[in-house]
């Protein structure tokens, strides 16, 4: 498996900012955010599945517009993978003729751009081969994160998660375990707001990766733009076995 980072901040501002989305190989996006941007239109038309860990903005806000460029260049729909509330609330809220059209009937209800699949937490998807399981996240909304498997090594994304004593009782029986992609959103001193938001700061980060049983080369994710610097500094001051590294758009893993 490849996975390349397209957007992994908790926000924009700048060249390097882009909200969350990963791409896996040539055809699955991983979230949404505004990463997605940056793909050319046959890299898009490439994308036949898209995995979404919640359904905040910063996560989904691309597919609509994706869609929009590439449905109609595309031999079937895309299929957008997410928990049922959060499929719930994308028709709600945005594919509902108001906000976005309803991509699901266009251009008609037998030939859509666009499909709904709903999965649910310890749900296995293989697609050719790699193996997609749906990890639990605690977050404001239904959410969760993922594994991705290529058989020789995994790679965990946490989605955004507060504290989840669920979530490492399955990443440590992960035995090939290689990569973890963790959030970081908040500086120690929003530590309140972090915890009301359901999101971690670098001491909850080290409680949590205190909970970590297996060897991973740790990344951090979903900093805000203004106090990456800060928030890595504090990060750097954990005592962790593993020191945590920043993720970077167009970082790539090969695993």
């Amino acid at each position: 498996m490849r996975l390349r980072v397209l957007g992994c901040a908790g926000s924009i501002g700048g060249l390097h900012n882009r909200t969350t989305s990963f791409l896996l190989d040539d055809d699955v996006l991983v979230d949404a955010g505004t990463g997605v941007g940056d793909l050319s239109l046959p890299e898009l038309a490439l994308v036949d599945h898209i995995f979404i860990t919640h359904s905040h903005l910063d996560h989904i806000n691309s597919i609509a517009f994706m869609v929009d460029s590439v449905g109609a260049l595309r031999p079937k729909p895309v299929t957008i993978h997410a928990l049922g509330a959060t499929i719930t609330a994308l028709k709600k809220y945005v594919f509902n003729w108001e906000i976005w059209p309803d991509f699901t009937v266009i251009p008609n209800a037998d030939q859509p751009f666009m499909r709904y699949e709903e999965i649910a937490v310890g749900e296995v998807i293989d697609l050719g081969g790699r193996r997609i399981t749906v990890l639990p996240a605690v977050h404001t909304v239904p959410a969760v994160g993922y594994q991705f498997d290529s058989g020789k090594h995994s790679l965990v994304f946490t989605g955004d998660t507060g504290p989840n004593d669920a979530l490492w009782e399955v990443v440590n029986k992960i035995e090939n375990l290689r990569y973890l992609i963790i959030e970081t959103a908040f500086a120690d001193k929003d530590r309140p707001l972090a915890e009301l938001s359901k999101h971690l700061c670098p001491e909850m980060l080290g409680e949590e990766l205190a909970k970590l049983a297996r060897p991973a080369d740790i990344f951090i994710t979903h900093l805000k733009p203004s106090e990456i610097e800060l928030t890595m500094v504090e990060i750097e001051e954990l005592a962790t076995k593993t020191p945590p590294r920043l993720l970077e758009n167009n970082h790539v893993f090969e695993f």
